[in-house]
C-alpha cells in the first residue's frame, strides 16, 4: 500500500513561484506524476517521471515553466512552478503506481488528497 501526501500549495500573484512536494510512504511507487484539476474541468496531466530512470515528460501547458524532480532518499517528488499564470489555478494531485510513465490519470493507482494552488492576476 502506498500513501501520498502533498504539501506546498497556496496563493500567489501571476508571475510568482510555488514549490509542491509529495511524500510517499509504504511501498515506493515506480512512476510518479502530477496532475491538476480546475473547477468544472477534467483532470489535466502536468508532469511525470520514473523513480529511478529519470524519464521526464511535461504537459504542453507547463513546459518551460514547471520542473519535476525527486529525492529518492526522502521518497519525495517535487514540482517547482515558476512564472505562474491565473490558468494554473487548480487542485494539484500527486499520483503514483503506474507501470509506465504515462500522462493518463487512469493509469495511476495511488493518489494524494490534493493541494490548492491559486494564482491571482
Amino acid at each position: 500500500q502506498v500513501q501520498l501526501v502533498e504539501s506546498g500549495g497556496g496563493t500567489v500573484q501571476a508571475g510568482g513561484s510555488l514549490r509542491l512536494s509529495c511524500a510517499a510512504s509504504g511501498s515506493t511507487p515506480y512512476n510518479m506524476a502530477w496532475f491538476r484539476q480546475a473547477p468544472g474541468k477534467e483532470r489535466e496531466f502536468v508532469a511525470t517521471m520514473t523513480w529511478f530512470g529519470g524519464t521526464i515528460t511535461y504537459g504542453d501547458s507547463v513546459k518551460g515553466r514547471f520542473i519535476i524532480s525527486r529525492d529518492n532518499s526522502k521518497n519525495t517528488v517535487s514540482l517547482q512552478m515558476d512564472n505562474l499564470e491565473p490558468d494554473d489555478t487548480a487542485v494539484y494531485y500527486c499520483a503514483g503506481g503506474s507501470s509506465v510513465a504515462t500522462a493518463h490519470h487512469w493509469d495511476y493507482g495511488y493518489w494524494g488528497q490534493g493541494t490548492q494552488v491559486t494564482v491571482s492576476s
